[in-house]
């Protein structure tokens, strides 16, 4: 007999099949069932954290994020700092990750309306502030002007390799992410 799980593990384990229903059949054929089934539970368990499959495909998605945040590197240098951070981001389980979240998902922006700024804010998945202490180093180092140091700007060298991710479906090569931080990003806050 399987020992029952409870608290934290067994919301960690209705979260994980979610997200692996999530990465196998997307958005569309998501559905409730197939969690409970995956997860090897029964429908009361998963309807009493979550009341339909949008707000459960939400909480897997943070979740999921969530376990994915990185360290944030402290090189004594911003450039170092970005670069470091972005080859660590430049990894298969990240391209896959992103992949998946644009790709698996797009049937759920057709459905709900929200847009992935909706889906994927910084700030509730814990990315926003790992990324805000490079920013505040550099800024205490006096290597960047903090009026130049908008949210757009903050998040473009992570954009752009997101777009990377996107476009290949493979990490990019090294060049592609010096040339990200040399040429576009640092020119804008110096």
């Amino acid at each position: 007999m399987a020992e029952r799980r409870r608290g934290a593990a067994l919301e960690k384990a209705l979260l994980d099949a979610a997200w692996a229903e999530l990465t196998d059949n997307g958005y569309a054929r998501f559905t409730m069932d197939a969690v409970v089934k995956r997860a090897g539970t029964s429908p009361p368990v998963l309807y009493r954290r979550w009341s339909d499959r949008d707000e459960l495909a939400r909480a897997a998605i943070v979740h999921t994020l969530r376990a994915h945040v990185l360290d944030a590197p402290d090189t004594g240098s911003l450039r170092q700092d970005v670069l470091t951070l972005m080859r660590k981001i430049n990894d298969a389980t990240h391209v896959q990750l992103v992949t998946v979240m644009s790709t698996h998902l797009a049937s759920h922006h057709q459905e709900t309306g929200t847009s992935p700024g909706n889906l994927i804010d910084p700030s509730v998945t814990g990315r926003k502030e790992a990324v805000d202490v490079l920013f505040e180093r550099a800024v205490d180092r006096g290597e960047i002007k903090p009026a130049l140091l908008t949210e757009r700007i903050k998040s473009l060298p992570f954009d752009l390799l997101r777009h990377e991710f996107l476009t290949t479906f493979a990490p990019a090569p090294d060049r592609v992410l010096e040339e990200i931080v040399d040429t576009i990003f640092l020119p804008l806050v110096r």
